[in-house]
């Protein structure tokens, strides 16, 4: 399940819910008709403070089939909500009507910022596919029915992302007929920088809606992380409002272009001075926590065949892009903190960069919370850490856990960061089991129940102050 907000500027903020569920997941009864179906009862909670501003209850039927051996299909369902502007708690509920089994239970938090006085920008909207509107639906925006990319993972076989999403009150704010611009871009979530070849500008006219619906040929976009950003500017390029979806792309057949590096001039450079291949390479491996998808092409695929000087000129290339007036000092301040995490997270096999918690924290900094939990009578040791803010994120949470404690190599089970691995079922991973049916554990065959026998970490994940 995703979703996207919207406003109406007759009738106000609304969100978009787009669930899909595979076919096969569900089961199918004969009905008065003879055929085979599936129903899902689903119900959506929008909360405030435990009180329900919003809900939806409903039974979400499949199409009447003949045969159920060979269900390929997904089952698709979307939803507006009308909501006023605030953060609500969405809880998701999921049962099969046919089937004697427990409801899956999600959650998630809802933002939604919209006045009728300011600029602002809708949710992104992925699009997989699009046709001309011939009937009002709750599938058509600005004259098309759109099928919502339902992923944010792009494989090599997708070559193109589709967007859509709309800009609000510029006429209000700048006038009618004043002309703005809208800039589109896809971001390294490494760097924050736009990719190049990958930021393209829209000259528009104010008005109290103006749509965006476009696309990027992401065929020679590396493999890595990265944020679509749409953003309002006027005359004088100042940002008026903004928003981004990240999104990940696997992109194999990508390779790093090494001829970029030939207008790197290393002489004189601090980098000239370190002419040990061995070194360099090192230097390069630890900088690859905090390197863009472009950088850790070349770390990943050139660090071994490249000669020397490839080495230093990428070296400094990558320490120039942060920081042109002095590329050394950003070096050595970045490298004490290596140092620094070498001490305390370096494992029996991994050095200190290489493992989980020491590329989280030369990432995205030391933690504001830290929570370090030994064995208990349920759980291997684990760690949850918490960021307040990161970026444009808040509320950010991290938890590792170790098998064995002896080795020091702590995993990362869940964050609900972006781009991070998201893990629902990580309270059962740090109790030595993959689910909640993987009970052949006999240590922790019966430790099922939260804070159970001193384990507390639902509550520390959720309030670790």
């Amino acid at each position: 399940m995703s979703h996207a907000s919207f406003y109406a500027p007759d009738n106000g903020p609304y969100l978009e819910t787009y669930l899909s569920i595979l076919g096969r997941s569900i089961q199918f009864v004969k009905n008065e008709n003879g055929k085979f179906q599936g129903t899902v009862m689903v119900t959506m909670l929008f909360k405030q403070n435990d009180s329900i501003k919003n809900f939806r209850k409903y039974d979400l039927q499949t199409v009447e089939i003949d045969d159920t051996t060979h269900i390929n299909f997904i089952l698709f369902d979307q939803q507006r909500i009308a909501l006023h502007s605030g953060k609500f708690d969405l809880q998701l509920e999921l049962a099969d009507k046919n089937r004697q089994m427990q409801a899956f239970k999600a959650s998630d938090v809802v933002t939604l910022n919209f006045g009728n006085k300011t600029i602002s920008v809708s949710d992104i909207e992925l699009v997989e596919s699009f046709s001309k509107a011939t009937e009002t639906s709750l599938m058509a925006k600005s004259g098309y029915d759109f099928i919502p990319y339902q992923d944010f993972y792009y494989p090599q076989s997708v070559n193109k992302i589709m967007f859509y999403t709309e800009i609000y009150n510029t006429a209000v704010v700048l006038g009618t007929e004043a002309q703005y611009v809208i800039a589109m871009s896809v971001q390294s979530v490494e760097t924050g920088k736009p990719v190049e070849n990958f930021f393209r500008i829209k000259r528009e006219t104010a008005d109290q809606v103006n749509v965006v619906f476009s696309e990027f040929d992401i065929s020679t976009l590396p493999t890595g992380k990265y944020n679509l950003v749409i953003s309002a500017r006027d005359k004088e390029n100042k940002e008026l409002a903004s928003q981004s979806i990240y999104f990940q792309r696997s992109n194999p057949g990508v390779k790093y272009n090494t001829t970029t590096l030939q207008d790197i001039f290393i002489a004189n450079s601090f980098v000239a001075k370190i002419n040990r291949p061995d070194t360099l390479r090192e230097y390069i491996r630890m900088c690859q926590p905090i390197a863009g998808a472009n950088e850790k092409l070349f770390i990943n695929y050139n660090i071994i065949a490249g000669n020397l000087l490839t080495l230093q000129q990428f070296f400094l290339n990558f320490w120039m892009q942060r920081n042109p007036a002095d590329p050394e000092g950003e070096w050595l301040k970045y490298y004490n903190i290596v140092l620094g995490v070498e001490q305390e997270f370096a494992s029996t096999n991994k050095k200190g960069y290489e493992t989980d918690r020491g590329r989280v924290y030369l990432q995205y900094g030391p933690p504001n919370q830290r929570i370090i939990e030994p064995y208990t009578p349920t759980t291997l040791p684990y760690e949850i850490w918490q960021y307040y803010i990161f970026d444009k994120q808040t509320d950010l949470k991290f938890v590792f856990y170790t098998p064995d404690r002896s080795i020091n190599d702590y995993i990362l089970a869940h964050s609900n960061a972006i781009g991070e691995l998201k893990n629902v079922n990580w309270q059962y991973e740090i109790r030595g089991m993959r689910s909640p049916q993987d009970t052949d554990n006999q240590l922790y065959k019966n430790a099922f129940e939260i804070d159970q026998f001193g384990e507390h970490s639902g509550e520390f994940f959720n309030n670790p102050w």
